[in-house]
């Protein structure tokens, strides 16, 4: 029995002290050293420019174009309308969502892009041209009449309008989407051009004109600096939490 447990004992203890034993706990500790210094460097780097971005001069504060006036929290949602009015007697709700027509657009494709060198200033070309949905509703009315509009510093150029239900998702979301509640209606480039130019003219009336760059604009980039600045903050939090064993 003795000389049992003493071999249990000895071969217990050559394990542990085996080169195999040895030479994985080195590897161990050395891609833990390895894997502290990365996140060393991430977070100095992160640090760094988050500290570049919180000084980095907001816009001028712009007002948006009356009537039109701020939705409330939109600053702090995914997506969604940004600006709201009424018009007309008959209580037209408009609603309308932005987002960056590049990030919106496939690559390649053709922004209608007449207006390249249209924001002036150094601005670059994807903030110098937006993308608009707006959905213009009537009380009492199951369906809105939905606009995707290209909005540049001089101009609003219409590339799609079709009537969909009120209970459809919109906003920047579903800008690049096509919906899947029935006939759409045709190729906005393909109707007559008097029709064209009459659904202008209905936005026009309506205040969708590049009177609302400036405002959209200037809004676009405080999110974009607010978002980054978050996502700044939450990666560097999960990089510097310890890990739970």
């Amino acid at each position: 029995m003795f000389r049992r447990a003493a071999a249990s004992t000895f071969f217990r203890h050559a394990l542990s002290t085996s080169p195999y034993s040895s030479s994985a706990a080195a590897a161990a500790a050395a891609a833990a050293a390895s894997s502290s210094a990365v996140n060393s460097i991430i977070l100095r780097s992160l640090k760094e420019h988050f500290l570049e971005v919180s000084k980095m001069t907001p816009p001028p504060k712009i007002s948006p174009p009356k009537p039109y006036t701020i939705v409330k929290g939109a600053l702090d949602q995914a997506s969604g309308p940004v600006l709201r009015r009424g018009y007309g007697d008959a209580g037209e709700e408009i609603s309308i969502s932005v987002a960056r027509l590049a990030n919106i657009m496939p690559p390649g494709a053709d922004y209608d892009s007449d207006d390249d060198d249209g924001g002036g200033g150094g601005v670059s070309e994807s903030i110098s041209q937006l993308f608009l949905h707006v959905d213009i509703s009537r009380p009492g009315s199951s369906k809105s009449l939905q606009f995707l509009c290209g909005l540049y510093p001089d101009a609003v150029g219409i590339h799609s309008v079709c009537l969909r239900p009120k209970t459809a998702e919109s906003g920047t979301a579903g800008l690049a989407g096509k919906g899947g509640d029935g006939y759409q209606g045709r190729i906005f480039q393909e109707l007559d051009e008097n029709v064209r130019d009459a659904f202008h003219h209905y936005i026009e009336a309506r205040g969708i004109n590049e009177k609302l760059f400036p405002f959209l604009q200037a809004w676009l980039y405080v999110k974009d600096h607010r978002n980054l600045i978050r996502w700044f903050k939450s990666v560097g939090t999960l990089i510097s939490e310890p890990k739970s064993e």
